[in-house]
């Protein structure tokens, strides 16, 4: 983010610097240019009249005085000087002081100034010096009369380098305000994005269950405002998770009790009950049994939805193979097989005791809707991603309706016949997401029902917690 508004304000004033510079550049080269022809075409004027009358007195010795006036020009400012009479025979040209008149007639400039009397201006470039000129060419005239023209020429090395120079300038300039805005840039920009990487830091701390997180009340006002709603909303968080605790402890006390007592009193009551009533009596313990086991899985579920248990790393072997011992004197006595397959040494990062818990859910689960004669499978092995957990049955197994349905919670299919409060799944799911993990449900080859689970693997390092 903070590359993005770095470059946005660099754009921002790369933008401003070139609708500032290019146009003063140009305005700059053109001025230049316009201020050496000005200059230029002044000084041919003023040797155009002060070659005037002597033009127009002709003679043999025009030359000999036209052309030291000339040289002195070129010795001065540099420019070639050309003088020719009405017929556009040189009488001087300081580029040849030296060489035999020679015939100019024919350039374009001189035409316009002999012909018609009027001053040609322009730049063409030269072969002889190898870069562009600026030219003049004047008329000679008196009472209306064409006597001869003087044209000054005059290279643009000089302003061509003046207005190069200009360039690199305004280059440098732009270079350094560039420069200085990325600095300050940067400082603004850091203002802004560190204190929203704080805040998006104390996010998800907040979104992994740390409700103790604040945010720093820091950086712009936006931000700062932004601020102190996420920490009035985790605090607001925080006390309904704390009151939801609360009433999770209540509840565990005033339910529980309650309905141990009734149990009890149900169990005593059985002595005195003749046989008529006994299957009354016993639906009743068995329905308080049923608001027992209901209890107990909201209260897991409610320990699991406040994230408050800490994880650590796993001996998942291990693990399974204590709940297959566990489970395997209850499935044999149904005639029912639980085994374990494990695919080598797998280890995984999952809070203490909930695994035990979906294990012995999914078991318990597999238990009731499987026939006698068939057996339960409990497999695990690392993956490239994790690690895999899977607890297959060879029972009935589900549709596809009764699949989408399956980890809602009090939701119980209608073609089995056990009891339960429809809370099994729904306890595994949320136990297994709380750490991370996944679960899906499917049909087990040859019938029956494959719950698979994805889980955060970790590297094996031997036996560890359980």
């Amino acid at each position: 983010m903070t590359r993005r508004l770095l470059a946005s304000y660099l754009t921002l004033a790369a933008i401003v610097l070139l609708a500032l510079e290019i146009p003063l550049a140009i305005v700059f080269a053109r001025y230049e240019r316009q201020d050496l022809t000005q200059k230029v075409e002044r000084d041919a004027v003023a040797l155009a009249s002060l070659f005037e009358d002597i033009l127009e007195a002709g003679g043999p010795g025009v030359a000999a005085v036209i052309g030291p006036q000339a040289a002195a020009y070129t010795q001065t400012y540099t420019g070639r000087v050309v003088v020719v009479t009405a017929a556009g025979e040189s009488v001087a040209d300081t580029s040849e002081p030296d060489g035999d008149p020679r015939s100019f007639a024919d350039r374009p400039e001189f035409i316009e100034a002999l012909q018609k009397g009027r001053t040609k201006t322009g730049i063409r470039h030269s072969a002889t010096l190898n870069g562009d000129i600026l030219y003049v060419a004047v008329p000679v005239a008196s009472g209306g009369v064409v006597h001869g023209a003087v044209r000054i020429t005059f290279p643009t090395s000089e302003v061509d380098a003046r207005v190069h120079r200009a360039w690199v300038i305004l280059g440098a300039i732009a270079i350094i305000v560039l420069g200085v805005s990325a600095l300050v840039g940067l400082r603004f920009a850091q203002a802004t994005v560190v204190p929203l990487a704080r805040l998006e830091r104390a996010a998800d701390a907040a979104g992994g269950g740390d409700l103790t997180v604040r945010a720093p009340v820091e950086g712009p006002p936006e931000v700062r405002s932004l601020a102190g709603r996420f920490n009035q909303m985790v605090g607001r968080l925080g006390e309904l998770v704390r009151s939801q605790e609360a009433f999770v402890a209540d509840a565990s006390h005033q339910l529980r009790t309650p309905l141990a007592a009734l149990r009890l009193r149900l169990e005593n009551m059985e002595a005195g009950v003749d046989g008529a009533d006994q299957p009354s009596l016993e639906i009743a313990i068995g329905e308080v049994d049923r608001l027992n086991r209901l209890v107990d899985g909201l209260l897991v579920l409610a320990r699991a939805d406040s994230g408050a248990m800490t994880a650590e790393r796993i001996d998942l072997g291990a693990l399974v193979d204590d709940r297959v011992a566990l489970w395997s004197a209850l499935a044999e006595e149904q005639q029912v097989r639980v085994v374990a397959e494990l695919a080598g040494p797998v280890a995984v990062h999952a809070t203490v005791g909930r695994l035990d818990q979906v294990l012995d859910n999914l078991i318990e689960n597999a238990l009731a809707v499987s026939p006698a004669g068939t057996q339960i499978t409990v497999s695990a092995r690392a993956t490239a991603a994790g690690a895999e957990l899977h607890v297959r049955d060879e029972g009935p197994g589900m549709s596809d309706e009764e699949l989408a349905r399956a980890f809602d919670r009090f939701w119980r299919s209608e073609r089995t016949q056990t009891e339960g409060t429809g809370l099994g799944l729904a306890i595994v799911r949320r136990l297994v997401e709380s750490d991370g993990g996944t679960i899906a449900l499917h049909g087990a080859p040859g019938g029956g029902l494959d719950v698979a689970m994805t889980l955060t693997g970790v590297p094996y390092l031997g036996p560890a917690v359980r």
